[in-house]
């Protein structure tokens, strides 16, 4: 936990509607666009993920209104994979089926759904080793080994750290690289998933409290992203890192993989000498792609020099921290506990709806840097679901934008839990109003990929996201988060294993499903809260309830 950390990014004040606004969605509209986010033109020269603003592609920090300032959260229901077996913390693989939609007529009846709607990315993340990232205390970091752990409770000096996320898009709505770069998840393809390895780190020092300098800051973030697309040819199509890449480091190309909906995918991971590279085989269409976090690739580290004005890209090959996959292999300034899990990004899409028009904008920020709202005299959500818009509806784009599902929606993250991620619009076997699941089975580690993980788990960041809660006791945090209302949120997805479809035991996100083996209690299956140490400036460390986590055995094995 960070107790006293200075914000070295530029705020500027958000323009939010004057609908009822409650604490939950007031707590989210404290902050705003940051300076990187407002010069939209710098965007045609070096373009960067902004992580202070919520996106959706970012590793959820822990305690982030410290890190950063002010508040930022993404709720991430997870799966989490542990085994004693070396290599397993480094080399796995998974079968995948991706989600198909309904089709896209009547778009906006107020029961169906799509995936984008529910989810911006999911994604199989690892940590992963960068001597420039938090806690800045050990500049080493030997790849793949388990020497790495160590509990912040003990000392601060554990190595340097990233997390790598695997990300999957959905198609259909707004295209990139229009609104990625300002927050949340966009469509690569009207009909087309695509997919991108996106690596996380902090230019953090929690013993001393100090972030990069204000002109890196400004130029990469405080919480950074290498992102690359994955390619059938293995190379990104621009540099990756934050002060290399472009507007064709976010534009897809043909030299992307594309694949269809239900697809069923090979998805492996392993590290090179070059870095971790996951490689995605279609096999439905028989077309691969894969992606190395390289130099070659244009991954580099931002170097940590928190005086002076300096800052520099070093390039860098990015290996995977640890060589098993336990409840100790962490990475201690995230919210997440883990090393090897599946996460699907849910509550960064309201519905809205009304007589007034969004305007269509680049990244949606208006010409005074201001984001675009749901706007007075329109309504978010849609059916029995309608009220007025409120403090969290800002990022919106009219769905006139889009090329096949014209729906129109705000994206920042939704505090107030009563977006389309907190409605039944998920998976429920109805697929002519909602989405298929995204199914995935467990991974499978060994030299043969043929190695089962021992245990599996459940977790969500709740805790670290829900205004309710105080994460120093735990009092107030809920398996059922609350709305801006102050009432339970209507639905909160979960994960059930089925073995429909052949190919064995798989698991998937979203409601009961029919021919499910188990859906693990629902909400119950996420356990209970789990307690972890963090830094604390001078030192020393501070528990807190970022997550709750309920372990069993793996019950899905592959077949």
């Amino acid at each position: 936990m960070y107790l006293t950390v200075t914000a070295a990014i530029a705020i500027a004040p958000v323009a939010i509607s004057t609908g009822t606004v409650s604490q939950a969605s007031t707590h989210a509209a404290e902050h705003t666009v940051t300076h990187a986010v407002k010069h939209t033109a710098n965007y045609t020269k070096s373009m960067h993920i902004n992580c202070a603003e919520a996106s959706a592609m970012c590793t959820e920090v822990a305690h982030s209104n410290q890190v950063f300032g002010h508040y930022v959260g993404h709720d991430e229901p997870s799966m989490l994979f542990y085994s004693h077996k070396s290599g397993s913390g480094n080399h796995m693989s998974y079968n995948v089926t991706l989600p198909t939609d309904p089709s896209a007529s009547d778009p906006n009846l107020p029961n169906k759904s799509y995936q984008f709607e529910l989810s911006g990315a999911d994604w199989f993340g690892m940590a992963i080793c960068d001597t420039q990232s938090d806690p800045e205390q050990v500049k080493t970091c030997p790849r793949d080994s388990d020497s790495n752990i160590l509990d912040p409770a003990i000392s601060p000096k554990h190595v340097g750290q990233a997390y790598m996320e695997m990300q999957f898009y959905p198609p259909g709505w707004i295209q990139w690289p229009t609104w990625r770069v300002a927050v949340g998840a966009s469509s690569c393809s009207p009909t087309q998933w695509c997919a991108a390895m996106n690596i996380d780190s902090l230019s953090l020092d929690p013993v001393t409290g100090k972030t990069n300098n204000p002109t890196c800051l400004a130029k990469a973030g405080e919480e950074y992203l290498n992102f690359a697309f994955i390619t059938k040819n293995g190379k990104s199509q621009a540099p990756a890192n934050p002060l290399g890449s472009t507007n064709k480091t976010f534009t897809p190309g043909p030299e992307d993989l594309f694949m269809n909906p239900g697809d069923h995918l090979k998805v492996a991971f392993t590290d090179t000498s070059s870095g971790e590279k996951v490689t995605i085989n279609d096999l439905t269409t028989g077309v691969s792609g894969s992606m190395t976090a390289s130099a070659a690739n244009g991954f580099a580290q931002i170097k940590y020099a928190p005086t002076g004005t300096s800052c520099t890209a070093i390039p860098y090959n990015f290996h995977a921290m640890y060589n098993r996959s336990s409840t100790k292999t962490r990475v201690t300034w995230a919210a997440g506990s883990y090393n090897v899990a599946m996460d699907t990004e849910i509550g960064h899409f309201q519905f809205c709806t009304g007589p007034k028009q969004i305007p269509a904008t680049e990244f949606g920020l208006l010409a005074n840097g201001n984001p675009t709202t749901c706007p007075n005299g329109d309504m978010e959500g849609r059916g029995i679901n309608k009220q007025k818009p409120d403090g969290d509806d800002f990022f919106c784009f009219p769905g006139s934008e889009a090329p096949l599902y014209k729906v129109t929606g705000c994206t920042y993250t939704n505090t107030g839990f009563d977006g389309a991620s907190y409605q039944r619009l998920w998976p429920d076997g109805n697929t002519k109003m909602h989405p298929t699941p995204f199914q995935f089975t467990s991974p499978e580690t060994g030299a043969n990929y043929n190695e089962q993980y021992a245990q599996a788990g459940f977790e969500a960041d709740l805790p670290a996201i829900e205004s309710t809660c105080n994460s120093g006791t735990g009092a107030g945090c809920t398996l059922i988060p609350q709305t801006d209302e102050g009432v339970p949120a209507q639905f909160y997805p979960f994960y059930t294993t089925t073995l429909k479809g052949g190919g064995g035991c798989k698991w998937q996100f979203g409601n009961d499903i029919p021919g499910e083996i188990s859906n693990y209690g629902q909400n119950a299956q996420y356990g209970q809260l789990l307690q972890q140490s963090y830094t604390t400036i001078g030192g020393g460390s501070s528990p807190s309830y970022e997550d709750f986590r309920g372990l069993i055995p793996n019950p899905c094995p592959q077949a």
